[in-house]
């Protein structure tokens, strides 16, 4: 293992501990998340496969799906290969700068996940509040623009965190109780004044997680609205039955997202380390693993695309 560079106030590598106090049971506990690992890419790109396959899911809201699922895909690759190396094969040294592009994937595909379900749930509203103009509204060319913005924010509100940690000192040591880059967790090994680091923390995550949330809501309050006042009992059930889904995805990303933002920022002396570093995990692999299952069994259509898709796959192989 090559030495870190001590003497340097920015040190060459880092060492990621994993779990602390939990270190004898690494292995074990990294059968779960490779479990998780293995269901989130099956599911995820079977779900891209299968819109992309089937014309009759060649519909903005399988678009916006498609985002969702290859931020996801993306997400969990960022962090599992530490996980592996830390759990599997004792290798927790990582380069500096190999850190910081792990830390601005992980904050940047976090905030483009918020903003993909906002999207989506901006979606839902112009489908039941706009349905004659759903497809004047949401062509294309505004998915493929909506998706982009969303993806440059969240660039531009990641790429501080990189100067901020670089311009700390670091004089605290390089063992980081993590098993991937964590923002805070490396401006907490920094002797300097980390102040500024904790605001921006906060600001970026009122500006992404806060707009996101209150576009969802302002969505979700006018659609509630319209569907009220339809007259049919099975018209407003037909209308809610297709936001279930997007709502499920959005208590799956919101709450382990907001436990683990509060529990790292003021929870640090009630709940044990450890917990707050599993929860940390859970937080990146939990969505990806259950969304693709959420929308498989609550989404009518893809239910029939994959029976489609595997029937057609019978017949070829009976032609065969």
């Amino acid at each position: 293992m090559h030495e870190a560079n001590s003497s340097s106030l920015t040190p060459r590598y880092l060492i990621l501990n994993g779990i602390p106090g939990l270190e004898t049971a690494h292995v074990w506990i990294s059968l779960p998340f490779c479990f998780m690992y293995i269901i989130a890419l099956t599911g995820n790109c079977g779900l891209i496969y299968l819109i992309i396959h089937e014309k009759a899911l060649h519909r903005p809201m399988y678009y916006f799906l498609i985002m969702l699922s290859v931020t996801d895909i993306t997400g969990c690759n960022s962090i599992l290969p530490s996980i592996v190396c830390i759990f599997w094969f004792n290798i927790k040294e990582i380069d500096f700068n190999a850190c910081l592009v792990q830390m601005f994937f992980i904050h940047m595909l976090a905030g483009t996940e918020s903003g993909v379900l906002m999207l989506m749930a901006l979606d839902r509203f112009v489908a039941i509040c706009y349905p004659l103009r759903y497809s004047t509204i949401l062509t294309n060319t505004a998915i493929i623009k909506a998706g982009l913005a969303t993806l440059i924010r969240n660039v531009i509100i990641a790429i501080p965190f990189i100067f901020l940690i670089k311009r700390l000192p670091y004089c605290r040591g390089t063992l980081l109780h993590h098993t991937y880059c964590e923002h805070m967790s490396l401006a907490k090994l920094s002797c300097g004044n980390i102040k500024i680091n904790a605001v921006y923390g906060l600001l970026a995550a009122g500006v992404v997680g806060g707009c996101d949330i209150l576009c969802i809501s302002l969505s979700y309050t006018m659609i509630i609205h319209a569907v009220v006042k339809l007259s049919s009992a099975d018209a407003r059930q037909k209308a809610f039955s297709t936001c279930i889904s997007h709502i499920s995805a959005i208590m799956i990303t919101y709450v382990p997202a907001f436990f683990n933002f509060f529990t790292h920022r003021f929870g640090e002396h009630t709940i044990p380390h450890h917990v707050h570093i599993i929860i940390a995990n859970l937080y990146l692999l939990l969505p990806p693993t259950l969304n693709p299952i959420v929308y498989g069994v609550k989404t009518k259509q893809i239910r029939e695309g994959v029976i489609k898709l595997f029937s057609r796959e019978k017949d070829v192989l009976i032609e065969r």
